[in-house]
C-alpha cells in the first residue's frame, strides 16, 4: 500500500456535487481514504477570467502503481464529464494527483510530486489541514512551510 494525495477541483455546474462523486468514484476505484480536507473555495489560478473553484485534497491509501493511478484518476475524470478544451480553463471536474508517497517521478506522463505544488495556496492550505508535516521529496521542506514561503495571494476561503 503507498499513501498518495490527490487534489480536487470543480468550477462548472454543482461544483461540490463534482467533488462528492470523485470522493466516492475514488473510494470505489483507488482505494481507502483516510483523510478529506474541508472545502475550499479559490479564485482562479493561472486563467482568471472564470468562475471560482472549489477544492478539496483527500489521502488515500492504493495498492495501484502510480501509473495505475493516473489511469483510473483520468476515468474518473472521464465518467464525471471532464471535457479537456484548454490548459487550466473550466471544468466539472479536476483530480490532480499530488504525492505518491515520497516518490519522485519524472515521465513523459506523469510528474510527481506535482510540479506546482509549491506555488499554489489551494493546494497548500488543504494539506496543512491534513498533513502539515508532510515532506516535499524534492524542496525537502513541510508543506506548512512551503505555505508559510508562498508568494500566491489569490483568495482561498475555507467553506
Amino acid at each position: 500500500m503507498e499513501e498518495a494525495y490527490l487534489l480536487l477541483g470543480s468550477n462548472l455546474g454543482d461544483s461540490k456535487k463534482y467533488i462528492s462523486d470523485a470522493v466516492h468514484c475514488i473510494k470505489e476505484q483507488i482505494g481507502k481514504l483516510t483523510g478529506l480536507s474541508s472545502l475550499y473555495q479559490t479564485a482562479s489560478w493561472g486563467k482568471t477570467d472564470q468562475p471560482d473553484f472549489i477544492n478539496q485534497v483527500v489521502r488515500v491509501e492504493t495498492n495501484l502503481n502510480p501509473e495505475k493511478l493516473l489511469h483510473g484518476i483520468l476515468v474518473i475524470e472521464t465518467k464525471l464529464g471532464r471535457e479537456r478544451s484548454e490548459k487550466w480553463g473550466s471544468r466539472k471536474i479536476d483530480i490532480d494527483l499530488l504525492f505518491y508517497g515520497d516518490q519522485v517521478i519524472k515521465s513523459e506522463n506523469l510528474v510527481v510530486p506535482h510540479p506546482f505544488l509549491h506555488q499554489r495556496r489551494f493546494t497548500l492550505m488543504p494539506l496543512v489541514e491534513l498533513n502539515p508535516g508532510l515532506v516535499h521529496p524534492v524542496f525537502k521542506k513541510t508543506v506548512e512551510e512551503l505555505n508559510c514561503e508562498l508568494d500566491d495571494n489569490l483568495a482561498v476561503t475555507k467553506l
